[in-house]
């Protein structure tokens, strides 16, 4: 019985500028933090008996996840596309809008619509190929959006668009 997984679907290349500032500074101290890593691996190595030894064991996993974040991040930043501009129309939501959402409890969220890359649920950025996102695109203030979730279909109302944070 073999493992095989299809590969996952190509996620958008958007990305908003500080998104691409932030994935940049990591592969910048990737490599610094790679560098340190390597010095405490050498020094492991040193010791002797490697089988035995836990911290060169140790570093040789953390060098590893090192160099695969840093081979992705390399092969994923220049196929990247910044969007810096807003769309003309800034009463419908698009991608890098900030939208404040009412559900039919009555409850309300802020989300934005960011690339994939730069999803962060505690901040309320949602990726553009959510289903959420999806169903929001090109809607507009007092629109009602119905969107399909595992726990079924969820109604909200658009109460604000902005471009600009708070």
């Amino acid at each position: 019985m073999s493992r095989y997984r299809p590969p996952q679907p190509k996620s958008s290349p958007y990305i908003t500028p500080e998104g691409y500032q932030y994935l940049q500074d990591e592969l910048d101290g990737l490599w610094k933090r790679r560098a340190e890593v390597t010095k405490a691996l050498a020094a492991a190595a040193a010791e002797g008996d490697r089988s035995e030894n836990a911290e060169y064991i140790y570093r040789k996993k953390e060098l590893r996840e090192i160099d695969r974040r840093i081979r992705y991040l390399q092969k994923r930043l220049p196929d990247l596309t910044v969007v810096r501009e807003t769309p003309r129309d800034q009463s419908r939501i698009f991608f890098g809008a900030w939208m404040r959402l009412e559900d039919e409890h009555g409850n309300e969220t802020t989300y934005r619509i960011v690339g994939p890359d730069e999803l962060d649920v505690k901040k309320g950025h949602i990726s553009i190929d959510s289903p959420v996102a999806r169903a929001l695109l090109k809607k507009a203030v007092d629109e009602e959006v119905t969107v399909q979730t595992p726990e079924g279909a969820r109604t909200y109302y658009v109460v604000e668009v902005r471009y600009r944070p708070e």
